[in-house]
């Protein structure tokens, strides 16, 4: 199956961190395709957003597990994603995912 752009972000990734690295650092974190690589995430980040990209980092965040509070047994509570961690240039932004300035 070939990943169009659209199936390649799945959605932003917006915690406190991200925040941090988005106002200092120029980095904005997606989650995304489980085929996607680097190359097929910058192109994608580059044609959505119209910004240049430096440099992609992928992370595959695993599974957590939790246990049962009656048998103590593993449950996994929430499935492993990949996330894409994307360095824009300095000049550039994102201000869709920015919120309230």
């Amino acid at each position: 199956m070939m990943l169009t752009i659209y199936d390649i972000l799945r959605r932003p990734i917006i915690t406190e961190k991200s925040h941090y690295q988005m106002a200092k650092l120029h980095q904005y974190i997606f989650e995304v395709a489980e085929e996607a690589n680097k190359d097929l995430v910058k192109q994608a980040v580059e044609e959505l957003f119209n910004v240049r990209v430096l440099r992609v980092n992928i992370v595959n965040v695993p599974a957590k597990r939790t246990r049962r509070a009656r048998s103590r047994r593993w449950v996994v509570r929430n499935p492993g994603y990949k996330k894409a961690i994307v360095t824009l240039a300095p000049e550039d932004r994102i201000p869709l995912l920015e919120g309230v300035e």
